[in-house]
């Protein structure tokens, strides 16, 4: 039973089109217009409030002024209604007075015991068989089907239902969410994870209220059922300055790396428009996961089979090599100047009623995995015995199975009223070679092992004092000898180092060092070492040395200014390691996810080559390899020209101690290993440069 509170007798009004929507959309249970002014509306009794209902009331669907909402939710507690759907605007998004209304509205939500969408949303629909709810202000009905679809932005809602249904796109829940002042994303993902009319999640979203959870939730989900994301707001707002290459490759990229990262470890697809999340929508809905991606492709037009293969081969897709079996048997059904090679391209001289036994030829082959079959019609009724032919081979075979055919609107919108529930048909063949793509990521991460998060033995004890001690002194960079004993503290091996104040202690320490040595600048207000001429290597006398030290010393006071006041800088003296290849290991903070960890090639070329990956910690083991193999220098840590592979297991192991680090100190704002050297054997494994900057100074 609903109780649509502020149902309106004025056309065009929200009150008077939502209870509208109800009743035309057959809702199966009791509906109970709201309304102090009216005795009647839609030929339905109306009630002055919800508590003058004789009957029990499931749910209230609130439309009144956003001054009157507070005094309906009271009532609608003590009526016992357990769920609203709050359609009104003027809440939180509004400023500091909505924020507070906002906020008592949540106190009385909670005080009662109810659940609540919204405030200012457009409404849900149920397409549920024996509920039939549509309790939205879009002007169109939606169409049953098997997808969950949350939207966070009302007006896109209505837009979304419409092209749905143009699109022959069906739910079976459809959700605006508004502020998600309660019920959040992640509360419909734990409901559709086992409700059996969903087998698809679409997700329109704008923010993420506990990206944590929500990556927990998503990737159980996302073994079951696929999760299709469209997020906008690509930008970071308020990129900030940055002292390590982590946080300013962040910041200079500009794009929303913590969500893509995020999203790609829940096994979630994320796509960059809605034309895109519905491409997909169709290819899921109406097709099985494919077996692999081999993929076949029948045409009768050369231009668009030609457009589709270069779209799928970008898109890792490979097309599947056709058995002799079945490209004699074509050959024997088609011109003779058809092509019988994947893409098989028929010609426009071929017969309509060819394009069913072709396709079910290559659909018998083993090699082909799914099936794109292109037609440019010369008159609509081939296109529509194309598609006939094509529903029919789709409930004969488990493999995918995509049309395109490129006609105008009119036979799109013809074809949806005349044949509900078509195989999915595309205009063009780029979107059908992307739709299908979607579905072989979507294989893959299925297939996937799902990884652990595994924990290592660590002095986090010892960690912890480091940073109080650090806070004590009110820092929040800690020295380099600082930062490496943090490291060693989670099982990340550095080289050996020395500490020397100035020439003099370093001239007295000459001796005791083992040679050769590296010799790096030790002073704060010197961020990357190499550019201010702060590093020499492989000295291999105590002459040497000091002599580095001096010309190193000269060029630091050159870059100051030649201030006579400025310090002289102190000197690290560390083990030159020769060979290995060079990797960077950081951690950055976004405002909206915590901490992001990053992997790459290092040294020098961070930011020049920016060949980086990110990742949302914790990472499991699976999540460290793909991270490493995500990235294009990836290579060169395998070996070229001879070269033997660097111990990649070791370094997938490194970045896990990394990020449980990073996981069991919140104090830590940034973090950089660079370079950090990776050799075939984990014993030479070191990191030769650290920075670490802590989040707050402490008390």
């Amino acid at each position: 039973s609903i109780a649509v509170v502020g149902a309106s007798r004025r056309p065009g009004s929200i009150g008077r089109e939502l209870l509208h929507n109800l009743i035309e959309f057959d809702f199966r249970g009791k509906l109970f217009p709201v309304n102090p002014k009216a005795d009647f509306i839609h030929s339905i009794k109306a009630f002055p409030s919800v508590s003058d209902i004789p009957d029990p009331v499931d749910l209230a669907v609130i439309v009144v002024p956003r001054e009157q909402v507070l005094e309906v939710a009271d009532d609608c507690g003590k009526k016992g209604v357990k769920g609203l759907v709050v359609i009104t605007a003027g809440f939180g998004e509004t400023g500091e007075e909505g924020r507070k209304l906002e906020a008592e509205l949540r106190e009385r939500v909670k005080r009662y015991g109810m659940r609540m969408i919204g405030p200012n949303c457009m409404g849900v629909i149920n397409a549920h068989r024996d509920v039939h709810l549509d309790a939205t202000f879009a002007p169109t009905l939606p169409l049953p089907g098997r997808i969950g679809f949350m939207s966070q932005s009302g007006a896109l809602g209505v837009a979304i239902l419409n092209i749905a249904r143009q699109l022959d796109i069906g739910f079976s829940y459809f959700v605006s969410m508004g502020n998600k002042l309660d019920i959040s994303g992640n509360d419909l993902l734990l409901y559709w994870e086992d409700d059996p009319e969903t087998d698809l999640i679409l997700m329109y979203l704008e923010s993420f209220g506990n990206p944590k959870r929500f990556m927990q939730i998503a990737r159980r989900i996302s073994r079951r059922k696929p999760i299709v994301v469209v997020k906008s707001g690509r930008t970071q707002a308020g990129a900030r300055a940055a002292s390590s290459h982590t946080g300013a490759i962040v910041a200079r990229q500009g794009l929303d790396i913590a969500t893509d990262a995020l999203l790609a470890q829940s096994g979630v697809i994320r796509v960059a428009t809605v034309q895109e999340l519905f491409d997909l929508a169709m290819a899921f809905s109406k097709n099985p996961v494919p077996r692999g991606n081999r993929l076949g492709i029948l045409t009768n037009a050369g231009g668009p089979g030609i457009m589709a293969t270069d779209t799928a081969i970008s898109m890792d897709m490979t097309l599947g090599k056709l058995s002799a079996e079945t490209t004699a048997k074509l050959r024997q059904l088609l011109p003779s100047e058809a092509s019988v090679a994947n893409p098989v391209d028929m010609t426009p001289k071929a017969d309509p009623s060819n394009y069913a036994r072709c396709a079910k030829l290559m659909l018998e082959d083993d090699n082909i995995d799914s099936l794109m079959v292109i037609s440019v019609p010369p008159i609509l009724v081939g296109a529509r015995d194309v598609v006939t032919g094509l529903e029919e081979l789709r409930r004969q075979f488990a493999k995918p199975v995509l049309g395109v055919i490129m006609a105008p609107e009119d036979f799109y919108l013809e074809l949806n009223e005349s044949s509900p529930g078509h195989v999915a048909i595309y205009q063009f063949p780029e979107s059908a070679a992307q739709a299908l793509a979607a579905l072989d990521r979507y294989r893959r991460w299925r297939e996937r092992p799902a990884g652990e998060v595994r924990a290592y033995k660590a002095e986090r004890v010892a960690a912890e004092e480091l940073i109080a001690s650090v806070q004590s002194k009110t820092r929040l960079q800690l020295t380099s000898p600082e930062a490496f004993r943090l490291l060693e503290c989670y099982g990340i091996p550095v080289a050996w180092t020395k500490v020397a104040k100035n020439i003099e202690e370093l001239r007295a320490q000459a001796k005791d060092f083992r040679y050769p040595v590296a010799l790096k600048a030790n002073t704060p207000d010197i961020v990357h070492k190499t550019e201010a001429g702060g590093v020499a290597l492989d000295l291999r006398t105590p002459e040497e040395m000091i002599a580095a030290a001096k010309q190193m010393a000269e060029r630091i006071a050159a870059s100051r200014g030649g201030n006579a006041g400025d310090p002289a800088p102190g000197f690290l003296v560390q083990e030159f390691l020769r060979g290995g290849r060079e990797v960077i290991i950081g951690m950055t903070q976004d405002p909206n996810f915590g901490p992001l960890v990053m992997f790459g090639l290092g040294g020098i070329y961070v930011e020049t080559m920016r060949d980086v990956a990110f990742r949302v910690p914790p990472l499991t083991d699976v999540d460290a390899q793909e991270m490493i193999r995500q990235i294009r220098g990836f290579r060169l840590l395998e070996g070229v020209r001879g070269e033997k592979p660097v111990d990649l297991d070791a370094l997938a192991e490194i970045l896990q101690k990394f990020s449980q680090m990073i996981e069991e100190l919140p104090q830590l704002a940034e973090i950089e290993i660079n370079p950090f050297l990776v050799f075939p054997e984990v014993g030479q494994f070191r990191a030769v440069d650290a920075r670490v900057r802590l989040a707050t100074i402490g008390k």
